[in-house]
């Protein structure tokens, strides 16, 4: 007990906070993504770091690389992660991307960060888009929760202009640790 006042003295940590100030909040951490495991589409690849230039998403730079862009939420931070792949690449076939469409509700998704943790997702949805017409602000906007999207070419593939008139987007959600 103290001499002065009869009060018992206690602790910092019991101590009330200063007013006017919230409880203090914890640490968050985000990672760059380095490499995306999906058992079930055979997908075992690098992550490359991308960027999205006057709105449009740059490509993978090769056939087996998957690109997430910078400029959508790290892992482990609330938002939308973005990811993309090729389906197949000219003179190599189906690459690795190509069999990301065929994933199905719960499937898993693991991404390695750079701080070497494994973060896992749950798929969400699976759905095609028309590639002319595509909600973009749906697919790679923000969001309030840890997602992770994934985005490939899909749908009819028109051999006149050499393009796919679809995209294949993969919607995970993060799961609890």
């Amino acid at each position: 007990m103290s001499s002065k006042t009869g009060e018992m003295s206690t602790t910092g940590g019991l101590r009330p906070g200063p007013i006017g100030f919230g409880a203090p909040q914890a640490e968050t951490f985000a990672a760059k993504p380095i490499r995306v495991q999906i058992e079930k589409a055979e997908v075992d690849a690098e992550v490359e770091t991308s960027e999205i230039i006057d709105g449009k998403m740059q490509d993978p730079t090769g056939p087996w690389v998957v690109s997430w862009y910078k400029e959508t939420a790290e892992l482990g931070e609330l938002g939308n992660a973005v990811m993309a792949g090729h389906v197949d690449y000219w003179g190599v076939g189906p690459c690795v991307f190509a069999n990301v469409g065929s994933l199905q509700k719960h499937d898993l998704i693991r991404v390695t960060g750079d701080d070497d943790f494994v973060y896992d997702y749950a798929v969400d949805w699976v759905k095609n888009f028309d590639a002319e017409s595509a909600p973009i602000d749906e697919i790679v906007g923000q969001t309030d929760s840890e997602n992770l999207t994934l985005i490939t070419c899909g749908g009819p593939f028109d051999a006149n202009s050499g393009v796919y008139l679809q995209r294949t987007v993969i919607r995970a959600v993060r799961r609890p640790l």
